[in-house]
C-alpha cells in the first residue's frame, strides 16, 4: 500500500505549495564531500532519549505553507544533517523528494530547502508525488532511491539518482527505475532501503502484497538473484506492512518495519516493529522467537501522547550512537505530519526508545 502526505483539512480545501526556484535552493545548499559511515557531530555531550525538535519539522497551513515530512530518510555529510522525505501531493503538479537540513544537531534547527525536481518518466505511474526516499553514500557519491506509484496499486517503480552535493536539489542526476512491479506480481516495488554488508550491497523493499523483500544489488542500480522474503503482517489484511530498515549493532542485524495503516491523520494506526537475526538475509524473529515472515515483530514504537501513527523509521549513526527519525501525525493540530528524532537505545540485545515530556 502506498502513502500520501495529505493532512486533514476542511472539505474542499486545496493544499498550496511553497515555491522554490533551483537558484534559491542552490543558494541554501552546502557543498558536500565524502564521509564515512558515521556522521560527524557537534561538540558537547551526545544527545539522548527523545530529542526536542526545532525549526522546520513539518507544518501545514492551508494556502500558506506545505512542509511535508512523511517517510523521512536521514543521513549526514561533513557535519550537516539531511532529511529527505515524500514530496508535496498535487496530482496537477506532482512534488519531487523534499529536502531539509540542519547545520546544528540532529534536533535542529531544521531548515526546509525545497524539492528535487520530479523526473518526467515517473508520470507514467500516475504519481501525485514521489514517496519514501532513502539515501546512502558510496565513495563520495550519494545515491537516492525513491518510489513512484499511485495509491493502492502495485504498478510501481523504484527510481535512482546520484549527486556529490546532496543539499543542492538541482544537482541530482536521475537514472530512471532500478526495479518495477506490475499488477499480477506478488510484490510492490516501493519503500526502498539500501545497505551494505561487507562488500555486498542489498536493497530491501515492499509494501503489502507478499510483504518485505530483499535482493542483492549490483552496481548500485541492478537488483539480482532471488527475492528473499523477510517479513509479513498477514494477520492484518491485506498484509499491512511496509518501510523496511536494516542495521547492525554488535552481533545482531535488526529489521524494523511499519505495521498497519498510515495516511489517516490523527486516526492513523501505524506502529513500528522490530526483529533480529545474525544475518541480513534472516530469518528475523521477535523476542518470542516468532519469525517475522509469520507475523512476528516486537513493538518498538506506537502511538504516544500527541504522536499518532509513528512510522517509516530510518537510522543514522553519530559518535558511536544510533539515532532514528520517523514521522508522526500530531493529534494536537488535527493530524499535521511532523518528524521526530530519537536516540536508539539497547537493552538485552534489543533496541528500544525512551519517551519524553508529553508522552504517556
Amino acid at each position: 500500500m502506498t502513502r500520501t502526505t495529505t493532512t486533514p483539512t476542511t472539505p474542499g480545501a486545496r493544499r498550496s505549495r511553497l515555491r522554490w526556484t533551483t537558484a534559491a535552493a542552490a543558494a541554501l545548499a552546502l557543498l558536500a564531500a565524502p564521509v564515512g559511515a558515521e556522521a560527524a557531530g557537534p561538540a558537547g555531550p551526545p544527545l539522548t532519549g527523545k530529542l526536542t525538535m526545532t525549526g522546520d519539522v513539518g507544518d501545514y497551513v492551508p494556502g500558506v505553507v506545505d512542509d511535508p515530512v512523511h517517510d523521512p530518510t536521514i543521513f549526514s555529510d561533513r557535519g550537516t544533517h539531511y532529511v529527505f522525505s515524500t514530496g508535496i501531493a498535487d496530482p496537477d503538479d506532482p512534488g519531487g523528494v523534499f529536502v531539509r537540513r540542519s547545520t546544528g544537531t540532529l534536533a535542529g534547527p531544521w531548515e526546509s530547502v525545497g524539492a528535487i525536481p520530479l523526473p518526467e518518466w515517473t508520470r507514467e505511474y500516475g504519481v501525485a508525488h514521489l514517496w519514501a526516499p532513502h539515501v546512502v553514500e558510496r565513495a563520495g557519491v550519494f545515491h537516492l532511491y525513491y518510489s513512484a506509484s499511485s495509491f493502492g496499486t502495485n504498478r510501481s517503480a523504484i527510481g535512482h539518482a546520484t549527486s556529490r552535493t546532496p543539499g543542492d536539489p538541482g544537482s541530482w542526476v536521475d537514472h530512471g527505475p532500478v526495479l518495477t512491479s506490475e499488477p499480477g506480481d506478488d510484490f510492490n516495488a516501493i519503500d526502498p532501503m539500501v545497505f551494505r554488508d561487507g562488500g555486498t550491497w542489498w536493497i530491501a523493499y515492499g509494501s503489502f502484497w507478499s510483504g518485505i523483500q530483499l535482493q542483492r544489488l549490483e552496481g548500485m542500480d541492478t537488483p539480482v538473484g532471488e527475492r528473499i522474503r523477510l517479513a509479513s503482517n498477514a494477520e492484518v489484511p491485506p498484509n499491512a506492512i511496509e518501510n523496511p530498515q536494516l542495521f547492525k549493532q554488535g552481533r545482531w542485524w535488526y529489521l524494523t518495519t511499519a505495521w498497519d495503516l498510515c495516511c489517516r491523520g490523527a486516526d492513523s494506526t501505524y506502529k513500528t516493529v522490530v526483529g533480529r537475526s545474525t544475518s541480513p538475509t534472516g530469518p528475523f524473529v521477535d523476542r518470542d522467537g516468532t519469525p517475522m515472515t509469520e507475523g512476528g515483530g516486537e513493538v518498538l514504537l506506537e502511538r504516544r501522547g500527541n504522536q499518532a501513527g509513528p512510522g517509516a523509521l530510518d537510522v543514522v549513526r553519530e559518535r558511536g550512537r544510533w539515532y532514528g527519525v520517523h514521522h508522526y501525525y500530531d493529534t494536537g493540530t488535527g493530524g499535521t505530519i511532523r518528524m521526530q528524532v530519537r536516540e536508539v537505545e539497547f537493552r538485552d540485545g534489543w533496541p528500544y526508545f525512551s519517551y519524553g515530556p508529553g508522552d504517556r
